[in-house]
């Protein structure tokens, strides 16, 4: 009685009326929807409730909510009985001595720590490393189509800061000095932010991102911020399309197609994507380069365009296994910020021996490449002439993952998140409107029910089981990155790390292919051992396309 009244009230006050909007009809068309049937008494007897309900909502849609408001349910990948160390041991990095080389265009193909070491040793300044990288942006940004917003002004103080502080002797490490570019989804004060979408392209968000903090405190220099697929969405930006340097007449793939481009194409030593269904595997897959995707809350998103709460995840993408290593050794924590981030160590071990690795491989999909010539097996063979004993791991896909639960949670939280970009029709605004673009998949998502979105929920608790259970006994698992049937939605639905690198070329296509290496969660230092030494055994990753040399 009261309840009513109450409801009465706030309607008469606010003039709306459900009355007017919804039938009883209304009802027994949408249950088709929902895969539900009501009986004519049900529907007369729910009339009242669902009234009620969409006066609610329409009191709950008058009050603004901003993309970084986020929801108050939070997503943890860790399992009953799960332990992990907690103890963080110092990393011993290997310090090169690495010579200026005679051609200077060389230098954008050196590693961090060959450009950390020119750096420390004072053999070039971070100023003049940082202008180096700025005019290649400048020379070959366009024809990738991979730059929003080149930070000069930002990125020269930075390298003066730099510059000065190894002066007087306070080398920080690796990152020291080191020019870099972020995924223009991270907000950086004083640059815009455009999510890489028609109506955001002038934004301004006057708040500096976790990762960026991260590095700024590493004394890394940013000097640009690169192009995403509108909204994290594939390689079609509000400008363009971004291109795969080894093709141009393709796409990088996506979303964090700029900061794979950049730098497999040497426009930066590394860069930093994010992830929340492929988005650093598939470009550095695409692009020939080594991306790494931590374990879901190693690295906080604070100050980071939110797309799906439950699966967002930043990276870096580098040129290699240990620049990925350091460039994560210095990201890996929390702000506090982002409820879903932990502190947790990260013991890596640059010497480590890859023969104590309990290494396996995805037998039911290495069993479905029939055509053994094909890199995917080179890569287990080189394993084995490491000394490494491969053991047959059957992936748990199809026996568990029986309907597209990615699907359901990305739709869900990725429509609630950009609830009034529907409501207020500024999605008329993208540049795209394909049946598989953002608008159109919003628009559809709102037709969910919340109960369906608990209860997929609850399946994926059931994949975490099974997907701890099958990692239980090894410390890295080989899998291919292309053709491997659900792995990339079940690995980011369970919160897994990966680390995809390049692995030559396909003999049709003559563009990369790669392979990806799964740990445990919070177990990234093994998957790097692992995709180091496969890296120092083969030398992959020391090539450059032949348009940017």
């Amino acid at each position: 009685m009261y309840k009513l009244f109450f409801l009465w009230c706030l309607m008469s006050a606010m003039n709306l009326s459900a009355q007017d909007t919804i039938s009883k009809n209304d009802l027994l068309s949408s249950a088709k929807i929902f895969d539900l049937s009501f009986t004519q008494k049900e529907t007369d007897t729910m009339y009242a409730g669902v009234k009620e309900n969409l006066l609610l909502f329409r009191m709950m849609h008058a009050q603004t909510l901003g993309n970084a408001v986020p929801m108050s349910l939070w997503h943890n990948p860790v399992l009953p009985g799960m332990t992990f160390p907690v103890k963080q041991e110092p990393i011993h990095w290997k310090r090169y001595k690495t010579v200026l080389p005679e051609n200077k265009n060389d230098l954008a193909y050196f590693s961090i720590e060959e450009l950390a070491s020119l750096i420390r040793t004072k053999k070039i300044s971070s100023k003049e490393l940082t202008r180096f990288f700025i005019n290649r942006i400048r020379q070959f940004g366009d024809s990738l189509e991979c730059v929003i917003t080149i930070t000069e002004e930002l990125a020269l103080q930075q390298a003066a800061e730099a510059d000065a502080a190894i002066a007087a002797g306070k080398y920080k490490g690796p990152l020291h000095g080191i020019p870099y570019g972020l995924k223009d989804l991270f907000a950086v004060k004083g640059t815009k932010t455009t999510w890489g979408a028609e109506p955001y392209k002038n934004q301004q968000i006057e708040e500096d991102a976790y990762v960026y903090t991260k590095l700024k405190e590493a004394g890394a220099v940013l000097i640009a911020k690169f192009t995403l697929g509108a909204l994290a969405m594939g390689d079609y930006w509000y400008g363009g399309r971004t291109k795969n340097p080894w093709n141009l007449k393709q796409g990088s793939s996506g979303s964090s197609a700029g900061s794979a481009a950049a730098t497999v194409a040497g426009l930066v030593p590394f860069a930093i994507g994010t992830e929340t269904w492929g988005s650093i595997i598939s470009p550095a897959s695409t692009c020939g380069v080594t991306g790494l995707r931590p374990t879901f809350g190693r690295i906080s998103r604070s100050g980071a365009m939110a797309l799906s709460w439950s699966l967002d995840k930043a990276g870096p993408i580098c040129r290699t296994a240990e620049d990925a290593a350091m460039v994560f050794a210095y990201l890996h924590g929390t702000d506090g910020l982002d409820q879903s981030a932990v502190s947790k160590p990260f013991n890596y071990k640059p010497d480590g021996d890859i023969k104590k690795l309990k290494v396996g491989y995805a037998k039911n999909y290495f069993d479905k490449i029939t055509d053994t010539s094909r890199n995917e097996w080179k890569v287990l063979e080189t394993f084995k002439q490491m000394g490494v004993e491969l053991i047959p791991v059957v992936f748990p896909d199809s026996g568990v993952y029986k309907f597209n639960i990615m699907d359901i949670v990305i739709s869900a939280e990725s429509a609630a998140a950009f609830d009034e970009f529907t409501r207020n029709n500024t999605d008329d605004a993208m540049t795209r409107q394909g049946i598989n673009d953002w608008p159109n998949s919003f628009r559809v998502s709102r037709l969910m029910p919340a109960v369906e979105y608990v209860n997929a929920n609850r399946h994926r608790y059931l994949l975490m089981q099974k997907m701890n259970e099958t990692m239980q006994s090894i410390d890295v698992l080989i899998c291919p990155t292309r053709g491997s049937g659900n792995q990339s939605a079940i690995t980011n639905l369970t919160g897994h790390p990966a680390i995809c690198v390049p692995t030559g070329f396909d003999k049709r296509s003559q563009l990369p292919t790669s392979i990806t290496f799964l740990g445990n969660l919070y177990d990234e230092a093994s998957i790097l051992l692992a995709a180091k030494a496969y890296q120092q055994s083969t030398g992959w990753d020391e090539l450059q396309p032949p348009k940017f040399k």
